[in-house]
């Protein structure tokens, strides 16, 4: 296998799987500091990893999504050893049927998602996080991935 497949199996290994993952989604907030400068704001999130793919199930109306639509480009970290930079998507309502696949992958790895999902809420969304550059630890080796280029330097 090559460096970059070698460094994306270890994405899956640690990330996918169908595994509920907790990641700290960063966007850059709507308030600006001062002199008009942008701050960044952070939160933890329920994710699932696939194929270079971060799904997560949030409510359109929450400070994260309204950001989102100002801003897609954000930031993910997990205690797993990563950090990766991406654009946020929101695929609309988990109960749409474009969204039947993600949402079905949603009650398996989500334990809580049948109870706490509100899947009846038009408001209750996908948001889809394509990463495109990032590092991720193997030990005390760092890796750096492009997943565009699908290089590892």
């Amino acid at each position: 296998m090559s460096k970059y497949e070698d460094t994306i199996k270890l994405i899956e290994t640690r990330c996918g799987n169908d595994k509920e993952v907790i990641i700290a989604l960063a966007t850059i907030s709507l308030s600006e500091k001062e002199a008009g400068k942008p701050r960044p704001s952070t939160r933890m999130v329920c994710a699932y990893y696939e194929n270079g793919v971060f799904y997560v199930s949030t409510d359109a109306r929450k400070n994260k999504t309204l950001q989102i639509e100002k801003n897609n480009e954000v930031s993910v970290c997990g205690m797993e050893g990563f950090s990766f930079q991406g654009i946020a998507e929101n695929l609309g309502w988990v109960k749409a049927e474009k969204n039947s696949e993600i949402r079905a992958k949603f009650k398996n790895i989500f334990k809580w998602f049948d109870q706490e999902g509100d899947e009846e809420n038009p408001n209750s969304i996908v948001l889809r996080i394509t990463l495109s550059e990032g590092t991720i630890l193997d030990g005390e080796q760092a890796y750096g991935i492009d997943l565009v280029n699908k290089v590892v330097h």
